[in-house]
């Protein structure tokens, strides 16, 4: 059973529970070697090396919230939650993974498009977690439709989120 136990602050007129604030580090961390893992030259291989990636992603956040980890239950819902992302979103992670086949020109459109696809699927998963173990969810209670039509919303704000940590990671390298 999860345990909430975060303890809430108020910063700038909202609440924030310290739970939370462990958790979106863990999401950010995950979200760069999420990224990192889009950028294995060889298909398929990018794509088990991302998902097990989040899978520990997921595992650090349910620990953060005291729910106990099922890997078997978490790949389920991971993989229930990706088969509801629309076509389009799963075609760019699939094609960035497949173009990475074509020798040189592949590789290079495979690496631009995968660490991006890869960094916003990441923020979705975990924000969707965050908002389920915040409420007091577990692996158990979870319901596939919600948590799909959840990991589709946070997904197009998983985009902006790439977006701007890119930019923060250019802005880091270039001082």
């Amino acid at each position: 059973m999860a345990t909430s136990k975060s303890k809430a602050k108020t910063t700038g007129g909202s609440v924030v529970s310290s739970n939370s604030e462990k958790a979106m580090k863990i999401t950010r961390r995950y979200m760069l070697w999420s990224a990192g893992a889009g950028l294995i030259p060889f298909p398929i291989i990018d794509l088990a090396t991302i998902v097990g990636v989040q899978m520990k992603m997921v595992a650090e956040i349910s620990e953060v919230y005291g729910v106990n980890f099922s890997e078997h239950k978490a790949k389920n819902t991971i993989s229930a939650a990706l088969s509801g992302v629309t076509a389009s979103t799963f075609a760019q992670g699939t094609i960035g993974s497949s173009i990475k086949a074509l020798p040189v020109i592949g590789t290079l459109l495979g690496t631009v498009t995968m660490p991006f696809f890869a960094s916003a699927s990441a923020y979705a998963l975990s924000n969707v977690f965050i908002n389920h173990f915040e409420q007091g969810g577990t692996f158990l209670d979870l319901d596939g439709e919600k948590f799909k039509e959840s990991f589709k919303l946070m997904f197009k704000r998983g985009e902006k989120a790439a977006k701007d940590l890119k930019v923060e990671v250019e802005n880091t390298t270039t001082d």
